[in-house]
């Protein structure tokens, strides 16, 4: 017996070695090879990606089809368990079909709210910067004009309407994510567009040059569309499209969604059904904050690569869009000030230059750390907002894990930290993160479900349900 044992150890660590020893050579190999030697194209690392690269090695691209093989097991264990119950194969998808529901009302909200965003901030624009060849004073005075009726349209046209539609039609909760997260992405590029286009006309008007150099309408439009948020009057572009590549982020988009859907068929809604029949206590959110770590992290990995990786390479592939880099190596990380800079480039980038860049200018780069501070905070309120608005009640789960725990750890694991044990630490948090959202968020969910007010309120609103629901026995019967 003892022997055997010997033996099979002996032959696993073999297999083990030889396992990592290929995967070094042939990481090796693509450091040291040119790109074009590795890659039949012959595009940058900027303008591959991440993934795209370490997809090359067979090794890592492994662990794509694990992912693959996860999906399909999900689909046999839904397809049995619907047939024992209901002797056939439940073919419905009553969830997708509930969370993507009222996509005509989707669409054409869509369509105003584009439609306003490229006429609007343009012609404002353009109107201005006509009105900066007159005199001081009535330049002055035009400046306040356009400048109120922009902000103007900011607060109400793009940033209310929508949310009124949203909540007057009681969207389900994917329709709502889609104008919500559209409603956000315009407002950045608007304001990305004034931000990099006044100075240069106040630039032209002090220097007295001939003509203002004012953006054309298709550069707006191209970069209302371009996966960017810092606008430029010109992007790094690729000579052709290749169609077929649009095909396979398209087709992998599709399939994470329907992996998302059986996480939460397989994984979220059994579990919290249970849960709702129990009052909110310590042990029961312990255990469903760690019951909730495995669907947490699977869509934490599944909106990043079915976001960031596929549909921002779609939509760059598309428009001949060069610079790939939407994101960084950031699951290496050993600092969270690292993680924060490289898990999403293109928020990033438009946080630092237009949130702490900004401050510091209009500071004289005093007050660093209250800059650091600003962007935390707007970025834990928009978060926050966005998920108030779809899920149709405020709790502040995410605000407080991130400027409480994420600023903490910003400073605390900073960039001095090295060595494996750091990124150990930031993936562990990392994991018990997303139990806790995935817990909470369902819980309180559920609870609105099973619990629900009369007359709804303001307050209702603020007051989380979850602490003092309870589900009726007899509720599923």
């Amino acid at each position: 017996g003892q022997s055997l044992k010997s033996d099979l150890m002996c032959q696993f660590e073999n297999h083990i070695a030889d396992f990592m020893d290929g995967l070094i050579e042939e990481s090796m190999i693509l450091e040291a090879a040119p790109v074009s030697a590795v890659f039949s194209s012959s595009l940058s690392d900027k303008e591959r990606g991440k993934l795209s690269e370490l997809f090359e090695v067979n090794h890592i691209r492994t662990i794509y089809h694990m992912f693959i093989a996860a999906l399909i097991l999900f689909i046999l264990s839904t397809f049995v368990v619907d047939f024992i119950d209901e002797g056939r194969l439940v073919l419905d998808f009553d969830l997708l079909v509930y969370a993507f529901g009222q996509l005509p009302l989707v669409v054409c909200t869509w369509m105003c709210m584009f439609l306003s965003v490229l006429l609007v901030p343009y012609n404002l624009f353009h109107l201005w910067c006509q009105s900066q060849s007159s005199s001081h004073g009535k330049s002055r005075l035009c400046s306040w004009l356009f400048g109120s009726v922009y902000l103007i349209y900011q607060t109400l046209g793009l940033g209310f309407l929508p949310t009124y539609v949203v909540v007057t039609n009681s969207f389900p909760p994917a329709s709502c994510f889609i104008i919500i997260l559209e409603q956000v992405r315009l407002m950045m590029k608007t304001h990305s567009f004034i931000r990099e286009n006044v100075p240069r006309v106040l630039t032209w008007k002090k220097d007295k040059n001939p003509a203002p150099v004012v953006p054309q309408l298709s550069q707006y439009l191209y970069f209302l569309f371009a996966p960017t948020l810092i606008y430029r009057d010109k992007y790094p572009r690729n000579p052709v499209i290749r169609w077929s590549y649009v095909a396979t982020k398209l087709l992998q988009v599709l399939g994470c969604l329907f992996y998302t859907y059986y996480v939460f068929v397989r994984l979220c809604i059994p579990q919290f059904r249970s849960n709702s029949l129990h009052l909110f206590d310590l042990r029961a959110m312990v255990l469903c904050v760690f019951n909730s770590i495995l669907p947490g992290v699977l869509v934490l990995l599944l909106g990043f690569f079915a976001f960031l990786h596929c549909w921002l390479n779609a939509f760059a592939e598309m428009l001949r869009f060069a610079d790939r880099m939407f994101y960084k190596d950031w699951w290496n990380s050993t600092s969270y000030a690292n993680y924060y800079r490289t898990w999403n480039v293109v928020v990033h980038d438009w946080l630092f230059y237009y949130v702490y860049r900004d401050f510091l200018w209009m500071s004289q780069k005093h007050f660093r750390t209250v800059a650091l501070l600003c962007v935390f905070t707007l970025s834990a309120v928009v978060h926050e907002y966005i998920l108030a608005v779809c899920f149709g009640f405020f709790y502040p789960v995410l605000f407080c894990l991130f400027m409480c725990f994420g600023l903490m750890f910003n400073f605390i694991v900073h960039d001095q930290r090295k060595g494996p044990i750091w990124n150990i630490f930031m993936w562990t948090s990392i994991f018990l993160g997303q139990g806790v959202i995935i817990c909470l968020y369902s819980q309180e969910w559920y609870a609105r479900h099973y619990c629900p007010q009369k007359e709804s309120s303001f307050l209702d609103f603020l007051k989380p349900r979850s602490w003092s629901c309870q589900r009726p026995l007899m509720a599923d019967s």
